[in-house]
């Protein structure tokens, strides 16, 4: 129930879910006082659109990936193990044959890369299933496709308990301290590095972060850069997503 009530809660954090709030508190105020009505509309317009557009979405998400900027691989160390966290792709379910992979696949691609390129000699898969508790495991899903990418099945370990960014690090940190594994590399999404390497470090982990998965500059003109796009908000909402997330990490001490 905490997660689910993390999740809810959450919805009405981001920009759609806050800007619809304020839509149905204007309808609300509309029965008492047209003037608040009319204020709250005109936040809620404004809200949902600066989150929507692409010129401020791209400088919300440059203040995470910037972090953390591209490192060639040669340049990275050679470590005892390369953890990869899951969120790049759905398990197959229901009479689907194959798992779905969505923008953060990068991650497994760029676990693959480090491993072909001798930067460590195996790779931890960390990721479980929220909902479908019954299906299989994100993990169990990046196994299937890193043997897809060439990673011999032998060198591949998985952990598929997590339904967060502190399970991850606190389960991963757990088959670490098995394996005598003392330093990693790890890799997730540029925009969720900041979060995923406190909570590692946090953990006593000893992280370096190989980030991938950063957005493409927009080279589109500036006019439509200004206007409203389903694709910013998206990215805009995931950004803010981390913000919140690393905020409320950091209160819990998970960061």
């Amino acid at each position: 129930m905490p997660l689910l009530l993390d999740k809810i809660l959450s919805q009405f954090a981001f920009p759609l879910g806050a800007g619809l709030g304020l839509l149905v508190l204007a309808a609300l105020v509309l029965l008492l006082r047209r003037r608040a009505f009319g204020q709250l509309l005109a936040l809620a317009i404004l809200w949902l659109w600066a989150w929507s557009m692409p010129l401020v979405e791209e400088q919300i998400t440059a203040s995470l990936t910037e972090r953390h900027p591209p490192v060639p691989v040669a340049a990275l160390p050679r470590v005892d193990a390369i953890v990869v966290l899951g969120g790049g792709m759905t398990p197959a379910r229901g009479n689907r044959r194959h798992p779905d992979l969505d923008e953060a696949a990068d991650r497994f691609w760029h676990a693959a890369r480090l491993y072909h390129r001798e930067r460590a000699p195996r790779i931890i898969v960390s990721g479980g299933n929220v909902w479908d508790t019954d299906g299989g495991t994100e993990a169990d899903a990046a196994v299937r496709f890193l043997t897809d990418l060439g990673v011999p099945q032998a060198a591949i370990l998985r952990e598929g308990r997590s339904r967060n960014t502190r399970d991850n690090a606190v389960y991963s940190a757990e088959l670490l301290e098995t394996l005598g594994a003392r330093q990693i590399l790890l890799v997730t999404s540029a925009t969720h590095m900041p979060r995923a390497l406190a909570s590692f470090r946090q953990v006593g982990v000893r992280a370096t972060p190989a980030a991938t998965d950063y957005p493409m500059p927009d080279a589109r003109p500036m006019i439509l850069r200004l206007l409203p796009d389903a694709e910013a908000l998206a990215r805009s909402t995931r950004s803010l997503k981390e913000y919140l997330g690393l905020w409320v990490y950091r209160l819990r001490d998970w960061a």
